[in-house]
């Protein structure tokens, strides 16, 4: 069964959240909480937002057996209003939801959510830091002084967060782990969230997506600069941590780059012991990679991924792979 559910706040600048649901379009049911949907094993539940308030719910959705997605781009919602002539209301977001083809949602894991919340939480720490920031350079030296201990505190915080996030990374992708080291960046906190963040956020469907998603393509006027302007942040932070400042986008792409291949090419699902083949995907190649045996070092080209002039060089038997190294 679907379920259709539309997520609205309860006052204005209001933190709290009211939910409302249907399976038809006709009737409808108003909760606050996403655990009170009676839903099981096998339905979808298919949603416009999912605030992080509402992250628990949505977890004990999942761990129902329920498959949880939410709306890509919120702004289909306002264009099938229109074309269906629907009030702006709940009821009509709902019936405007149903409305929208299944490959516009975006299907949610536990990880996921858990770790966005995490994010979430370190953005708004983040934010908070550079504000008090600005207001400090813009005061005298005396009045510098009161806000000093509120700025070393949040960056405390900030550092104390980031590990966390690091951490919970670890254990949910362990392909995060082997970033870390192809990328060196141990010890440095504020380049493991934005690692993270880089790697938790996009869906890595495929490589050109991935580009747009972080804004890697050649502008023109009317073209929007990127589609996540929070991801390419932490994407340049990541950059940084590594080129130092005046990064370039050649720079930028490098990086995603490593993360790309160190996520598509290593899919273990994809291996085979035997041979040297290759299987076609939709648009696809991967490249099975066969084992080691005695001191012979092969490489394999991965044309098929957009990388005309990258490599894989097989050293072991579970490969780092990195364009900085040589």
């Amino acid at each position: 069964m679907k379920f259709y559910a539309d997520v609205h706040r309860t006052k204005k600048n209001s933190e709290r959240y009211r939910i409302t649901y249907s399976t038809d379009g006709i009737t409808f049911k108003h909760i606050d909480s996403l655990g009170e949907i009676p839903a099981g094993p096998g339905d979808r539940l298919f949603m416009d937002t999912i605030p992080p308030q509402h992250t628990d719910g949505a977890i004990e959705l999942l761990r129902r057996g329920v498959e949880v997605y939410y709306l890509r781009r919120l702004t289909l919602i306002e264009k099938m209003r229109r074309e269906h002539k629907l009030p702006k209301s709940a009821r009509g977001d709902i019936r405007a939801l149903m409305s929208i083809e299944e490959r516009w949602f975006r299907r949610v894991t536990e990880d996921f959510l858990v770790l966005r919340r995490m994010i979430l939480a370190y953005r708004s720490l983040s934010k908070t830091h550079q504000q008090l920031l600005n207001k400090y350079r813009a005061l005298s030296d005396a009045e510098r002084e009161v806000l000093k201990p509120a700025i070393s505190s949040i960056e405390k915080q900030l550092g104390e967060m980031a590990g966390m996030i690091a951490e919970e990374a670890g254990k949910r992708y362990p392909v995060y782990n082997r970033l870390v080291g192809v990328l060196g960046i141990d010890g440095n906190p504020s380049a493991l969230e934005a690692l993270a963040e880089v790697l938790v956020l996009p869906e890595w469907a495929s490589w050109r997506r991935t580009k747009n998603y972080f804004g890697l393509w050649r502008r023109y006027k009317k073209t929007y600069f990127h589609r996540s302007r929070t991801a390419r942040q932490a994407l340049e932070r990541r950059t940084i941590s590594l080129k130092g400042y005046k990064i370039r986008e050649r720079e930028l792409k490098e990086v995603l780059k490593t993360i790309w291949i160190n996520l598509k090419a290593r899919r273990p699902d994809r291996l085979q012991p035997d041979g040297e083949k290759t299987q076609r995907t939709g648009a696809t190649t991967w490249i099975h990679l066969p084992p080691l045996t005695g001191g012979v070092v092969p490489q394999y080209h991965l044309p098929a991924l957009g990388l005309s002039n990258v490599w894989l060089e097989k050293t072991t038997p579970s490969p780092t792979i990195s364009p900085f190294q040589k």
